[in-house]
């Protein structure tokens, strides 16, 4: 029976496996991004660097709670698309509070944000396993 018992993240690299991930989260808004997967590679992304960031902030909380924050906070930041009051509007005119909440609400950016947050479980539950099996 495997032993499920989490072992602390080191806050450091998760704080750069945040930064890598705003770094590719950007790279992905270029050209070179083939277009089929364009309009959903950034909001996977930004999920997983949600799960990165809740995962620094809380180094013993199991993965998958980690993912049970990280995907309903990406989906509740999308959800505030739907409000356009006049003060938000003002945020996301601003390219830091765009690429924070977004501009219109998207069925497709729900289906990103949860396959971001099972893959960076899924991720971090591959390599935790790999590094306590070298213990």
């Amino acid at each position: 029976m495997r032993n499920f018992k989490q072992i602390p993240r080191n806050r450091w690299r998760y704080f750069l496996l945040v930064l890598l991930t705003i770094t590719v989260g950007l790279f992905s808004r270029t050209r070179f991004i083939p277009i089929f997967i364009y309009p959903y590679l950034g909001d996977f992304l930004y999920t997983v660097m949600y799960f990165f960031f809740f995962g620094m902030c809380f180094p013993r909380l199991a993965a998958w709670k980690v993912a049970l924050l990280s995907i309903p906070f990406c989906c509740a930041i999308e959800l505030t698309q739907f409000c356009q009051a006049d003060w938000l509007n003002h945020i996301r005119s601003y390219r830091l509070g765009g690429l924070f909440l977004g501009f219109g609400f998207l069925w497709s950016d729900i289906v990103a944000y949860t396959l971001g947050g099972l893959f960076a479980w899924g991720l971090e539950t591959v390599f935790t396993e790999t590094n306590s099996s070298h213990r």
